[in-house]
């Protein structure tokens, strides 16, 4: 089989029970329609509490870079190899490589930033019959909350990859894209790694949202597309110095008195 048709190969399913419609949930319940008052308090107060979780976790492991992917791509398929380059690019670049912290190309990067001397860590979301935290993590945290999870990936990183992915890696792309175009997250880089995946997205944006004046063409313009890991890591580590002053290898101080460690 050539790389090309390799390429075009569709995901392979991780787990038999993958894509299973998850058991009934109190998320569902919650976006279900309004409950009583002592519930939606709850609510507000469990998901406080995963904030503050993550927040103790993972303020001494930056500064990141948060690599998106599909957790369908197993090892042997090309994209797999093409995130683990990722991680290991950016780790050799001093970055710590942040990402959902699951099976797939999450897997890949994270794997690839261990095997280059670097720094793993993930969010991983709680979901009944899918996704496991992934055997290449320094440390991580789970979350039962999809937005929880979203702002923990955002917050860390100073720059984003988005490798091959679905609806979830979509999400978590044009969620970073809103932020920057809303000037709610500064103006950090973004690459779409892998060109032919990406690159009818891409067109898309610039020949119908563009002309449609939904869109600007600098938010498309922030897009940068390309196959190469190295190439990559290396845009993101110029932009995050030269923009923002970004020491990669500067990590935070711990406090006693917090019970920091």
């Amino acid at each position: 089989m050539s790389t090309d048709e390799l390429a075009r190969r569709p995901a392979e399913r991780g787990a038999e029970d993958w894509g299973k419609r998850p058991p009934p949930s109190d998320e569902r319940e919650f976006l279900a329609g309004p409950r009583n008052r002592p519930l939606e308090l709850a609510w507000v107060i469990r998901a406080a509490l995963e904030f503050v979780k993550c927040f103790r976790q993972l303020h001494f492991v930056g500064p990141c870079v948060t690599v998106f992917g599909s957790a369908r791509y197993a090892e042997g398929h090309p994209a797999y190899a093409l995130a683990r380059r990722m991680g290991a690019a950016l780790a050799r670049e001093g970055f710590t490589v942040m990402t959902g912290g699951g099976p797939g190309l999450m897997e890949a990067a994270n794997r690839g930033a261990k095997e280059a001397g670097g720094v793993s860590v993930g969010c991983n979301i709680t979901l009944p019959s899918e996704q496991k935290p992934n055997a290449y993590l320094d440390r991580w945290v789970e979350t039962r909350s999809f937005f929880v999870r979203k702002v923990v990936l955002a917050k860390y990183s100073y720059g984003f990859i988005a490798a091959p992915g679905g609806l979830g890696t979509l999400d978590e792309l044009f969620e970073i894209g809103v932020l920057v175009q809303t000037g709610k997250m500064p103006d950090f880089p973004i690459v779409l790694l892998g060109i032919e995946y990406w690159r009818p997205l891409v067109t898309w944006l610039r020949e119908q949202l563009v002309p449609d004046r939904t869109l600007d063409a600098a938010d498309v313009d922030r897009f940068q597309l390309t196959d190469s890991p190295e190439e990559a890591a290396e845009y993101v580590r110029e932009r995050a110095v030269a923009s923002f002053g970004l020491v990669p290898e500067h990590r935070m101080r711990r406090r006693w008195w917090l019970l920091e460690r």
